[in-house]
């Protein structure tokens, strides 16, 4: 669906990071599409630059990938320290897995493996905090596919909690949220990284690609209905900056 750039309903467009050739805003982008917004993908790793401000954006999402958050690549840095512009700008800002762990290393916290070496590569339990059930209803279980995680950074609010990663959605001041967990693969999504992280299935804690796909059957329908009110959350139309 395209938004016709005269239309009078027509949104600024939501700045969308992607850390591979081939990898896609997902359902996250459909949704947006749906809800009128314009998308300005780009993809630092390929030299893409990233916009000085998001005057001319309703937000930005950034993506997970393959790399670490602590990683000595320049493009990794350079995201992290863009962080800067929408946490100073006072717009709405979404890091999803890798995304949530570069907000996390921007506000001074750590990213790191989990002491035991467990990782959460399939679909485990998900529980809301207090602070998470007061803003809406949330999934029980979500989707995973990540052997590091974050602790919370000095100032954040933690929304939602998980077993092996205790730290799974968090809110930082009114405008930028953190999640570790997936809503944002569309099927196809879903059978492209199971035949793609296949290699990884034999890790501590992950689960069979079986499980990946049964277990979408079961509880992707709530969580696709999650991710839509949600989106509905970040990105409220306000000009409180």
């Amino acid at each position: 669906m395209l938004i016709d750039p005269a239309s009078p309903d027509r949104k600024a467009p939501i700045l969308i990071v992607l850390h591979q050739e081939r990898s896609s805003p997902g359902r996250v982008g459909q949704m947006l599409v749906e809800k009128g917004y314009g998308l300005d993908i780009r993809r630092p790793v390929l030299g893409d630059p990233l916009p000085v401000t998001l005057d001319n954006h309703s937000g930005a999402v950034v993506f997970g990938g393959p790399m670490s958050a602590n990683d000595p690549d320049d493009f990794v840095k350079r995201e992290i320290d863009w962080l800067g512009v929408p946490l100073k700008e006072r717009r709405p800002y979404l890091g999803i897995c890798l995304g949530a762990q570069m907000l996390v290393r921007h506000l001074g916290g750590t990213v790191a493996s989990h002491r035991h070496g467990l990782t959460e590569i399939g679909w485990y339990p998900l529980r809301a905090t207090e602070s998470g059930k007061a803003l809406l209803p949330w999934p029980q279980m979500v989707y995973h596919f990540h052997r590091e995680g974050f602790d919370l950074p000095a100032g954040a609010e933690l929304l939602a909690e998980g077993d092996a990663y205790p730290h799974q959605a968090f809110r930082y001041g009114d405008k930028a949220w953190g999640l570790q967990f997936h809503a944002e693969l569309t099927r196809a999504m879903m059978h492209r990284w199971v035949v793609h992280g296949a290699h990884r299935f034999t890790m501590p804690n992950a689960q069979l690609g079986k499980a990946h796909l049964d277990g979408r059957f079961l509880h992707d329908a709530p969580l696709r209905s999650w991710l839509s009110t949600f989106l509905d959350l970040v990105f409220a139309e306000n000009d409180q900056r």
